[in-house]
């Protein structure tokens, strides 16, 4: 029995320190844990504060790319507001530049419309019989016409009650002249056809070579693939011309040799101008005295020519006048209409000349569309017809 005491005893201390190894041993273990517990947090949050971090920087670069784009777009709307700005101050700078050279070339004609109709109320208070004759000596004076005139003074003697100032009489004329170019004003930048053939006719010295050099140097200027055909063969001086004009617009030009068949340089510059892809093609004309017979057989020749190719040719036929041959410039309008059959009218040298008027004779008395004024030498100075520009021009 006390031997079984004593194994007892005995035992007790080790079954102690084994209980304190074991507990020792747990908490070692727990320890453990926590360290492997807190590593994994900290991992845990370096990696939330890195993806936070990587998630605010393509944030950041998404905004900066939208912020680059809106900056872009911002400038190309700028860009085409300024181109859109410039183009208009182009336009509005060459209408008024023009009107402006139109009323200085029509200085002459707008004395009459303007300084002489003042002196007609000089010490009078209103229009009557004596001032209504005086006015129309004025209005023929200016190459109005005689028809033109009496319609105008038809019209202003039914209001003359009303008229009792130079002022009111100029306001009443502006609309009796304005309401005789009674037809729509024609597109000249209309190409009807490609290549959209213009045969230019007209007189010698009339500007009928330069017209079709400005012509051609427009119609370039616009991106239009232009050639020139020289038809004017009896004149070399002309072919010259137009060669310098064609170097200039870098247009083309279809040439023979002097004195050769006219017909024939036209004929040949259409199968050019097909063969080339042009646009449009300016035909010019030998001008002698138009009252001559074998002028307007060789014009025709030309325009039968023409039509060998493209049967609607030619789509234009372009008559150019000289404002100071007065009513001159009328009567040849009349017979080149009638031989030929004219679709369109330019005026050239309205610069300089007393018969401004001759515009209002040509156009109220000829149903034929004004396409061109012409008011001095370079490119800009000749334009498309606007009879508002014209009559503002006058007074």
């Amino acid at each position: 029995m006390a031997f079984n005491w004593f194994k007892k005893k005995k035992k007790q201390p080790h079954e102690e320190v084994k209980t304190e190894e074991i507990i020792i041993g747990d908490e070692d273990y727990h320890d453990d844990n926590e360290d492997v517990d807190s590593t994994i947090t900290a991992i845990e949050e370096q990696s939330d504060v890195e993806i936070d971090k990587e998630i605010a920087e393509e944030t950041d670069a998404i905004v900066e790319d939208q912020k680059e784009d809106q900056e872009e777009e911002q400038k190309e709307e700028q860009n085409i507001q300024d181109l859109e700005d410039l183009q208009n101050a182009e336009k509005e700078q060459h209408g008024t530049g023009f009107l402006n050279r139109l009323k200085q070339g029509l200085s002459k004609t707008r004395e009459i419309f303007s300084t002489d109709i003042d002196d007609l109320f000089t010490g009078k208070r209103k229009l009557d019989d004596d001032m209504l004759e005086e006015l129309e000596e004025l209005l023929i004076t200016s190459d109005i016409g005689v028809q033109a005139s009496m319609d105008i003074l038809e019209h202003i003697s039914e209001k003359s009650f009303k008229i009792s100032s130079s002022k009111q009489l100029k306001k009443i004329l502006r609309k009796e002249i304005f309401a005789l170019f009674n037809f729509q004003e024609a597109d000249a930048n209309l190409v009807q056809g490609k290549p959209h053939i213009v045969m230019v006719i007209g007189v010698n010295g009339v500007g009928k070579t330069t017209t079709i050099g400005k012509l051609a140097a427009k119609a370039s200027g616009s991106g239009k693939k232009v050639l020139i055909a020289a038809a004017d063969t009896f004149r070399a001086a002309a072919i010259e011309q137009l060669e310098i004009w064609a170097k200039r617009a870098g247009a083309d030009i279809i040439k023979h040799n002097e004195n050769s068949d006219p017909a024939a340089v036209a004929y040949d510059s259409v199968e050019a101008a097909i063969a080339r892809d042009a646009d449009i093609v300016f035909v010019d004309t030998a001008g002698r005295l138009h009252t001559k017979v074998n002028l307007m057989e060789e014009l025709k020749k030309i325009k039968r020519a023409l039509a060998k190719k493209i049967p609607e040719a030619p789509h234009e036929i372009l008559l150019v006048l000289d404002a100071t041959t007065g009513q001159n410039a009328l009567s040849q309008a009349e017979m080149f209409n009638k031989e030929l059959g004219i679709s369109g009218i330019a005026i050239t040298k309205l610069d300089g000349t007393a018969k401004g008027g001759v515009v209002i004779s040509i156009c109220s008395t000829l149903d034929i569309p004004l396409r061109y004024i012409g008011v001095g030498e370079t490119i800009d100075d000749l334009d498309v017809f606007n009879a508002k520009d014209y009559v503002e021009a006058l007074f």
